[in-house]
């Protein structure tokens, strides 16, 4: 738990530095979405990063050093409570699971948080940002400032 690390990297370059974290064996994780673009008539499907220049990694200290050496990263983010920070990836994983297509948008602070109990979002939680005939509930990841959102059925939220 404790060398969780948030890795602030250089503009485009965050499958680089999962590539080089898997290199030196270092756990990471980078949230990718799928998106399908128009390219000389043909769809073509790429992954691209949910939060644009953060790359999720375990890294101790002489793994940082070889990371820094990369010249990739801007900055190390250490986590104040990396246990939450986990827990948020966890439902930000689980989301994307269901849908690879999902984007981030801007975090809630207010909301009633809620968990998901049908669907395909089952288990995930977060705060709900609409009510209406579907809810948008939106997992945030309050480490770097980011979230993303998914949308339920009315019947398929319990309040927490």
């Amino acid at each position: 738990m404790r060398h969780w690390k948030v890795l602030f990297v250089k503009p485009r370059t965050e499958k680089k530095v999962a590539e080089y974290c898997q290199l030196y064996g270092i756990t990471h994780y980078l949230p990718l979405r799928e998106k399908t673009r128009v390219a000389q008539r043909r769809n073509v499907t790429v992954r691209l990063p949910v939060f644009p220049g953060y790359v999720f990694a375990r890294v101790t200290p002489s793994q940082r050093l070889a990371l820094l050496q990369t010249n990739l990263l801007v900055r190390v983010l250490e986590p104040e409570n990396p246990r939450r920070m986990l827990r948020d990836l966890v439902m930000v994983r689980r989301a994307l699971r269901a849908n690879p297509a999902l984007e981030s948008v801007k975090p809630l602070t207010a909301g009633r948080q809620v968990r998901i109990i049908g669907g395909p979002f089952q288990g995930v939680e977060g705060r709900v940002a609409r009510l209406a005939g579907t809810l948008k509930v939106v997992l945030n990841v309050d480490m770097i400032g980011q979230a993303v959102s998914v949308t339920a059925e009315i019947d398929q939220v319990e309040v927490l």
